[in-house]
């Protein structure tokens, strides 16, 4: 089976969100349901967007940004290679609907995100949930080198542990 991964449209933001609600049902991602889920798929800081569609029906998705305040990747790599923060891009979104697993969709999402992100002179981190163990399992067999966990205050009664990755 073919997939295929392609500029994300208008169009297909509400593919994305009912995709995304499947995951969400399936794995707690995200683990906060956004208000305006759509909103959510189009973070300020966006670079680019991309979908993966397989029999012609989007199955996948992935972001590129630009480094945003709450993004601690970023600031990892920043220290460890003395760059600026500006030469980093973020990943992140990175969704597969249940039904479609098994088919390395997310691997080709991260390949082409990691591509894209170079192209444009930039570094790709990512951050995941430490409790995410089979997205860390996937970017760590991906190649992703962990950069550190850190705590993350998501609002005034949650505080998370997030594992920040970069590609090699």
């Amino acid at each position: 089976m073919s997939v295929s991964i392609r500029d994300r449209t208008d169009p297909d933001l509400s593919h994305c969100v009912h995709v995304l609600a499947a995951v969400h049902e399936h794995d707690r991602y995200p683990v906060n349901w956004p208000a305006a889920p759509d909103a959510w798929l189009t973070p300020p800081s966006l670079l680019d967007a991309w979908v993966a569609e397989l029999h012609d029906t989007v199955a996948g998705h992935i972001v590129l940004s630009r480094s945003a305040a709450e993004d601690a990747a970023p600031g990892l790599w920043s220290a460890r290679t003395g760059a600026g923060q500006d030469t980093t891009a973020v990943i992140s979104r990175l969704f597969v609907a249940p039904s479609a697993r098994g088919h390395r969709i997310g691997a080709a999402l991260m390949a082409h995100a990691t591509t894209q992100a170079r192209s444009r002179g930039l570094h790709p981190v990512l951050d995941v949930l430490s409790s995410d163990t089979a997205a860390a399992a996937l970017y760590e067999r991906l190649g992703r080198q962990l950069l550190g966990t850190v705590e993350q205050r998501w609002s005034p009664t949650l505080t998370v542990t997030v594992r920040c990755y970069a590609a090699p």
